[in-house]
């Protein structure tokens, strides 16, 4: 069986547009985050170093939207309890992660200009 090499670079390619929703590095680490299940705010802010409450809320909205990501409303009255669960979608894309883990491991950068 030939690959199939997609037109990525014309905007109506539905491999670029998966592309551009996932080239995010924050999503990609929240995938990686929520593949060990669900989770709350605050708990995904302290295990992806970097991110920004602004950002994380809005990545994770975005990620909701695309549905990628289930929002859980755990307790509805104040302090309300949210957490976060990848979809079954979201859950497909650890086979595609883990081959870019694998390909990184095998082809570590060595210095500048690597």
């Amino acid at each position: 069986m030939a690959l199939v090499v997609p037109d990525v670079l014309e905007e109506s390619c539905t491999t670029r547009q998966a592309l551009e929703r996932l080239a995010s590095k924050w999503r990609v680490l929240l995938v990686y985050a929520l593949l060990a299940g669900p989770q709350r705010h605050t708990d995904l802010r302290r295990r992806v170093a970097g991110i920004s409450q602004k950002m994380l809320t809005e990545t994770l909205r975005d990620m909701e939207s695309d549905g990628l990501v289930e929002r859980r409303v755990l307790k509805e009255r104040p302090p309300q309890h949210v957490e976060y669960a990848l979809t079954e979608l979201g859950k497909t894309l650890e086979a595609p992660l883990a081959a870019i883990c694998s390909w990184a491991a095998s082809h570590p950068r060595t210095g500048a200009g690597s």
